[in-house]
């Protein structure tokens, strides 16, 4: 059974940083690229970051370009999202995606997801 597990969420004021993960288990992603979405209440669920299966290549949503860095550690099964300077506008569940099948900033792509982490930031 493939899982994604999400893990690092949390709480934390304005300026401030946090490093998601996500480990998968059951198959290996390493020749699939993975992403990250992000959700709040009532609102789609909306791309954040994505990086190929080698990690040689990233994406980034406008809104967090500069200040979040995606990255994967294949021998892990573990993709990561290191969040710096957090705007309580990134107050969100973030979510894992793995097996991405069509656009990489369409959550339609993406066959495999995890079950989201809390991300609180407070002003």
């Amino acid at each position: 059974q493939v899982q994604l597990v999400e893990s690092g969420g949390g709480l934390v004021q304005a300026g401030g940083s946090l490093r998601l993960s996500c480990v998968a288990s059951g198959r290996t992603f390493s020749s699939s690229a993975m992403g990250w979405f992000r959700q709040v209440p009532g609102k789609e669920r909306e791309f954040v970051a994505v990086v190929s299966w080698s990690g040689d290549s990233t994406y980034y949503a406008a809104s967090v370009k500069g200040r979040f860095t995606i990255s994967r550690d294949n021998a892990k099964n573990t993709v990561y999202l290191q969040m710096n300077r957090l705007k309580p506008e990134d107050t969100a569940i973030y979510y894992c995606a793995a097996e991405l099948r069509g656009r990489m900033t369409d959550a339609a792509g993406y066959d495999y997801w995890g079950q989201g982490t809390q991300v609180t930031v407070s002003s």
